[in-house]
């Protein structure tokens, strides 16, 4: 999962399903507990979704914590993120501003507020697969759900969204004519099952001042759907 390390820094490409850091519980195993573990000292910078996948970074000493805290705070990091959306988004790319709130009644769900937070997310999509579109997206503040809040307002929630979404995944057989399956199989397996959203470019600078671009490739379930999406739905 390492990308990049260095005496101040660790990029993970985190897998969907594993917290970045402990909740409030204790009880579920984090990415952050697995760095201690192994490094010792470990800070937490920014943070993920349990569902989301894709880079993140943790600060290896208290300076080059403050130094890295103080881009995303100040919004000088650039952070790309890829998703798989419900329909086809129109306009085909824009920017999405409706201020972020927690819902009243109903955690950890937030909902468009105008008197929540300011949230910005630029999208714009790379690829029309008729039923589901691949889009990026660039967030310029860091909400919680920031993305999957903003893409269910816009009418074309994040794939296997369960909370702002049909949480629905996505099967071969849905597009597939003459699908069979295998006959070692009792049912299908979904290709893609779980929140179909990943953090796949990050610009930070270093504390040597150096500007760095970190990749995180996308896992193997999302480019197995996108290949199958290509191979028989690309408009």
């Amino acid at each position: 999962m390492i990308i990049f390390e260095n005496e101040d820094l660790i990029a993970i490409n985190k897998p969907s399903g594993l917290l970045s850091i402990p909740d409030r519980e204790g009880k579920e195993i984090s990415l952050k507990r697995q760095l201690q573990e192994k490094y010792g000292d470990i800070f937490t910078v920014h943070r993920l979704d349990k569902d989301t996948s894709g880079l993140i970074i943790f600060a290896r000493n208290a300076d080059a914590h403050k130094f890295l805290s103080q881009q995303f705070e100040g919004r000088s990091t650039v952070k790309i993120y890829t998703g798989l959306v419900l329909g086809v988004p129109d306009p085909p790319s824009g920017q999405m501003d409706g201020k972020i709130a927690p819902h009243p009644v109903k955690p950890p769900l937030m909902v468009i507020n105008r008197k929540g937070k300011d949230a910005l997310t630029d999208y714009e999509v790379q690829e029309n697969f008729s039923m589901y579109s691949l889009v990026q997206f660039r967030i310029h503040t860091g909400r919680t759900h920031q993305i999957r809040v903003h893409c269910k307002e816009l009418g074309h929630p994040i794939v296997c969204d369960t909370l702002y979404g049909d949480g629905k995944p996505i099967f071969l057989s849905s597009f597939k004519s003459k699908f069979k399956l295998s006959r070692d199989a009792e049912e299908e397996r979904p290709l893609m099952g779980r929140l179909a959203l990943h953090a796949s470019r990050l610009t930070i600078t270093l504390p040597s001042g150096e500007e760095k671009l970190f990749i995180a490739e996308l896992p193997k379930d999302f480019r197995a759907t996108l290949q199958q999406l290509e191979k028989r739905m690309k408009k």
